[in-house]
């Protein structure tokens, strides 16, 4: 008897988890349907009309959870921005591989191109890669870094962007679940930043957009990645109100 009543329990939570998992499942896909895409029937006339931008990142960018739609669509088709979307999910900044962030910038880039703003995602990836962290260094020309690790990595691209294009450079850091290692780069790209002197879009200390995803938990598919909906309720308003203030 006991047994069985043990049995039933294990089913009933089993039958609960099952209920609550096809619930997040379908409210996924109602947060990507079209109705949350991005659409020209709500083009802005604003500010980032026309301006030439490098998003280079990985899976939030490309838009990993939300059919490969993320906050870069919306600026190209709701605020006229012509972007430039080079995101590959799962890649470093570190140069480990042919799609790492540097790799892909040196290959897909047009170093003869002008560019109104550079923006770079702060890669979740490197460290689930054990690559290492590597050290700020007292150098500015780009061949002095290491860029087989993720701090000579990201002054690679800071050197790169100066030199090259000579552009206002921007990184946007992402959201995760408290992970010391990612918490201790975000605080290394602020030491970066009074080096190097770019901006920073902090979405990981974004406050209100933790709330908001809390109260619409259809927003993400897990910790790191939006749907369509928490791209464009959360990340590109905060997008849209920072860049125009860098390209005023």
């Amino acid at each position: 008897m006991k047994y069985g009543l043990i049995k039933t329990a294990l089913f009933t939570a089993a039958g609960a988890a099952l209920v609550k998992l096809s619930k997040k499942s379908i409210d996924i896909r109602r947060a990507n349907s079209e109705i949350y895409q991005p659409s020209r029937d709500f083009f802005v006339d604003d500010n980032l009309n026309g301006k030439k931008i490098v998003f280079l990142g990985s899976s939030v960018t490309a838009g990993l959870a939300a059919k490969g739609i993320s906050f870069v669509d919306f600026l190209r088709v709701e605020h006229g921005v012509h972007a430039i979307k080079e995101a590959v999910s799962g890649t470093t900044l570190a140069d480990i591989n042919e799609k790492s962030y540097i790799s892909r910038m040196k290959k897909n880039l047009n170093f003869d191109s002008h560019y109104d703003l550079f923006a770079c995602q702060l890669s979740t990836n490197d460290q689930r890669n054990g690559v290492e962290m590597g050290r700020i260094s007292k150098s500015y020309d780009a061949e002095d870094f290491d860029t087989q690790t993720t701090i000579g990595a990201i002054e690679y691209i800071a050197a790169t962007v100066q030199d090259t294009w000579d552009c206002p450079l921007v990184f946007y850091t992402c959201l995760r679940k408290p992970e010391p290692e990612y918490e201790f780069l975000r605080e290394k790209l602020f030491e970066l930043q009074r080096k190097w002197h770019f901006a920073i879009i902090d979405i990981w200390n974004n406050k209100a957009l933790k709330k908001m995803n809390e109260e619409n938990p259809c927003f993400m598919l897990d910790d790191t990645h939006p749907t369509c909906a928490g791209y464009r309720y959360g990340w590109t308003p905060i997008f849209v109100k920072e860049l125009d203030q860098m390209l005023e």
